[in-house]
Formats: structure tokens, sequence, C-alpha cells
């Protein structure tokens, strides 16, 4: 099973792209992490990416499919995976659906994590009050344009996938264990009980 974890920045989708790696067996596949680790392998299309990256540039969206299409063709990923922070825009979604069809695979499912931007905002300012450990981009102003970001780019992809009938919404504000129950009813059906 292919799973895209959708949401806004801070919505969970980390979280239960590991817990679903954890119970299901299905890697996660962030790009951030695959580019990382391209560019720390020192391969050729690694050391492509370093000079872009050293630029300042984003990495083109042919270079990012070779990536992901690399990792995907490891065996972990033989039974499918959680794509987390891929795809960003429909030509990404386009380009990934390609791939995957190649290799007579598809994306099965998308879960949309739906939370209340004023939650995740006060949640960055919450961490910074209590000293808790921030990402370099964990502020307020940061969180706004990333979330600017995410509505212009991004939340199209919604309409992308409710139109290939693929997307399933939870309520990402529930709590930890809620969200990942509720997934589970998703790709499991609900329990008789």
């Amino acid at each position: 099973m292919n799973l895209v974890l959708f949401g806004p920045p801070g919505a969970g989708k980390g979280t239960q792209a590991k817990l679903l790696t954890d119970k299901r067996g299905l890697p996660q596949l962030s790009t951030g992490d695959m580019l990382r680790a391209a560019v720390a392998a020192g391969s050729p299309l690694g050391l492509r990416v370093k000079s872009i990256l050293e630029k300042g540039e984003l990495v083109p969206d042919e270079l990012v499919i070779d990536i992901i299409g690399q990792r995907y063709d490891q065996p972990d990923c033989a039974h499918g995976a959680v794509f987390d922070g891929f795809p960003r825009t429909i030509p990404q979604a386009e380009a990934l659906d390609t791939m995957l069809a190649a290799r007579g695979k598809q994306i099965d499912l998308v879960l949309e994590l739906k939370v209340d931007d004023a939650v995740l905002l006060s949640r960055v300012e919450a961490r910074i009050k209590a000293g808790g450990v921030l990402r370099s981009d964990d502020t307020p102003e940061t969180l706004k344009h990333r979330l600017g970001v995410y509505y212009k780019n991004t939340a199209p992809l919604l309409d992308f996938y409710r139109a290939q009938g693929k997307l399933r919404t939870l309520d990402g504000m529930a709590p930890v264990g809620a969200v990942t129950a509720a997934v589970a009813v998703i790709l499991d059906g609900p329990t008789a009980g």
C-alpha cells in the first residue's frame, strides 16, 4: 500500500508516518531525509543535489523523483511506502504517479490531517515559552510563512486526489492515539464489535 500523508506544517504527518512504519512496516519516504542521504552518500545524484542546495535553490522535481525512485526500488518498499512531504504540487503528484506506474504501482490513499492554523501557531508559541526543543524554523513567523506556501501550492492537491477517489480526511487536532486509531479504521475497516 502506498500512502501520502497530507496536511500543513505541524499537523503530525511525521508522527503518523513513523507509527505506520513501526506498526505496518511501511517505510517512511521523507524527501528531506532522502535528499540529505543522497548528499551524504556522495553519489553523482547527491553531488548534483548538493551543488543546488549550496546555491540556496530548490531541487528540481525531476531530481527529487529520481531520488524517490531510487529509494522506492529498495527491498523494504516492496509492499509500499508512506510518502511524507511529497508531493507538494500537482506536477510533483503527476510525476510520482508516472514513476509508480512504471513500476506497476500507484498511490492507494491520501490521508489529510485537518488542523486549525491558530492552534498550530499557539503550539509553537507554547514551545517557545516553555523553552522546549525547537527546530531552526520553529517560530510563529516562519510557521505563518510555511502555512501560506502550503495553502497556495500544496492545498490544490486535495482536489487532485479527491477527483481520484483517494482522499480521506482525519481530525488532525485529535490526540495522537485517536488519529492513529482513525488511520487504522481507514486502512483496515471498522472492527466488528
